[in-house]
């Protein structure tokens, strides 16, 4: 049972952090399935997040605007008008059948924060701003970060050609949203942010095991995705089998041997998706694609498991009779994060442990992608990760407890205060 005080500091986080559960609750409901939670960008169930977000920023007394790019952005001056801003935030949009942290703890838990800044706002040598990120996970349009590749000058004029599973463009989807795509360039913000910090559940066990709330990310894995499409032959099933050439037998082989050549390498490998056609009971499969997310800890060994995944491939295509295509989805360097910031990270946390509790703030590096990875091209980022029950993510068993969350939003506010300090004493004195 947890004993919460009644007046005082201890109530007030605990007050915010029940409200910050709810309103978790509350963005759950915004969902365009009746069975789960699923928002994707540019969606009417994004406006309408992004809507429900805006006012909380508003109440936290931040001046609110959307970007070129579809991104919620809150800014809170600081000392004086137009000085480099420190982002906080994270992400609103979400996979199919989602849990109702992943992203969305982040931008809720600088929210609070920056609500707890505001009465002070005219001590911080730097502005504070919130930026919900329209489009991490990829969902829609099939690459990741495009609303913080935007923010990171990155955008790619290639995008605008990529279609939905209904065939809507993203420049269609642009301007039924109401943006103009030959604005995007107005979203970046290269130049202007101090730096990056992102609060995030940890999508992993390990915080769990070790029987901690925080940990400090380090650095996050290098990635790619790709389809790969496997091309056969389709007959009648009465076809004896040395003369097929069966598409999906190349395709299930393939799974198996990618999963043994990434474990072999120290990389990780996912296959999410495999579609078939003809798709008929009697007839061989004439071709099988299949999705692969393949990641690690630095570029070299990311490539290294998956030329060993295209070797081993190639084989299988050509015990069965079958040839390979391949389509490149996304690629991603791995990003360190800013060793300066990883450290006020670790006091802010670790000012937070119980007195007499000893022992090192947990390091962690995070095998999932997130917006850090894009801002990074403009700004030094730093990552909190917040123990999830299970490790359970991308799933509606995802669970955070309140005490976490009190953590979680104290830490935040914590590593901003150090930051401030840190800046202002850094920066040249008035005469």
């Amino acid at each position: 049972m947890t004993t919460e005080a009644t007046t005082g500091p201890l109530a007030d986080a605990t007050r915010d952090a029940r409200e910050l559960l709810a309103r978790c609750d509350e963005l759950a409901a915004i969902s365009s399935s009746t069975t789960g939670i699923e928002r994707v960008y540019l969606s009417p169930q994004h406006a309408e997040a992004h809507a429900r977000a805006a006012e909380w920023m508003a109440e936290a007394g931040m001046a609110v605007r959307q970007d070129a790019a579809g991104n919620l952005v809150g800014r809170l001056e600081g000392g004086r008008p137009g000085l480099p801003a420190l982002l906080l935030g994270s992400h609103l949009d979400t996979v199919p059948a989602a849990g109702r942290y992943d992203g969305i703890l982040g931008v809720l838990s600088a929210i609070a924060v920056v609500r707890r800044l505001a009465p002070r706002a005219a001590t911080l040598p730097f502005a504070v701003e919130v930026v919900a990120f329209g489009d991490e996970e990829g969902t829609r349009f099939g690459t990741t970060l495009l609303g913080s590749a935007a923010v990171a000058g990155a955008w790619r004029d290639e995008w605008w050609d990529l279609t939905d599973r209904d065939g809507v463009t993203l420049r269609a989807a642009f301007e039924r949203f109401g943006l103009d795509p030959a604005r995007i360039g107005e979203a970046n913000r290269d130049g202007e942010v101090f730096a990056y910090l992102e609060t995030h559940i940890e999508q992993g066990p390990r915080l769990e095991d070790l029987g901690l709330p925080l940990g400090v990310v380090t650095g996050i894995a290098a990635a790619r995705r790709m389809s790969l499409t496997f091309h056969g032959e389709a007959r009648h099933c009465a076809t004896p089998y040395d003369r097929r050439h069966d598409a999906l037998l190349g395709a299930a082989e393939a799974v198996v041997a990618i999963e043994s050549a990434a474990r072999s390498l120290g990389a990780m490998a996912t296959v999410g998706r495999i579609e078939v056609a003809p798709g008929a009971v009697n007839v061989i499969p004439g071709t099988a694609t299949l999705s692969l997310d393949l990641r690690a800890e630095t570029d070299e060994s990311r490539d290294a498991a998956l030329d060993a995944i295209l070797k081993r491939l190639a084989e299988i295509c050509a015990e069965l009779g079958l040839t390979l295509e391949r389509h490149d989805t996304h690629r991603a360097p791995a990003v360190l994060c800013d060793a300066r910031l990883q450290e006020a990270i670790a006091e802010a946390v670790g000012s937070l442990a119980p007195e007499g509790a000893a022992g090192p703030i947990p390091r962690l590096f995070s095998v999932a992608g997130h917006d850090a990875m894009a801002v990074a091209g403009i700004a030094p980022v730093g990552m909190t990760f917040v123990r999830c029950e299970g490790g359970i993510s991308h799933h509606a068993d995802e669970a955070v407890t309140l005490e976490d969350v009190v953590a979680a939003v104290d830490a935040l506010e914590r590593t901003v205060e150090v930051l401030a300090c840190a800046q202002a004493s850094s920066s040249p004195r008035s005469s």
